[in-house]
């Protein structure tokens, strides 16, 4: 949809995919904006030590990025109702300047009384044919108001 028309809002309809990429430089802005200095996110030794595979960018990063596939397509984020999410899997941040691709896509999946259910998958794309995406986010829903603003 180029051009938010909340009356031709329908089931079904698939809003603009959202390509992520998660870096370790935008997990140490994360860091400062959140004050959330937790070493796994930007030490391998801190994170191995918890059992992970190494650095990972913060969830609720993770979350709010994948958001704006909703705010980008609805343009005015005061139609934002609620929005809630399952962690299924942390996005690893290799050492280097591309990171992690993420690819955020949604769906309208119901209407009721002027307020769309938009259901949000994020995922990283397999790296190699016949291997499996990794699920990022599970249950991602947001509702959205449809009507005219008041």
């Amino acid at each position: 949809m180029n051009g938010f028309d909340p009356a031709s809002v329908a089931v079904g309809d698939e809003l603009p995919a959202l390509d992520l990429y998660a870096t370790r430089a935008a997990a140490v802005r994360y860091a400062g904006a959140s004050t959330d200095f937790n070493p796994i996110h930007w030490s391998d030794r801190s994170a191995r030590e918890l059992g992970l595979d190494g650095v990972i960018i913060h969830g609720m990063w993770t979350m709010g990025s994948a958001l704006r596939v909703v705010t980008n397509w609805c343009t005015d984020p005061a139609r934002l109702i609620d929005y809630a999410v399952r962690f299924t899997s942390p996005v690893r941040l290799p050492d280097d300047d591309e990171g992690t691709h993420v690819r955020v896509t949604a769906r309208v999946t119901e209407i009721v009384d002027e307020t769309a259910t938009i259901m949000i998958d994020a995922r990283i794309p397999a790296a190699a044919e016949g291997e499996k995406d990794t699920k990022v986010l599970g249950a991602a829903r947001a509702h959205v108001f449809i009507g005219e603003h008041a």
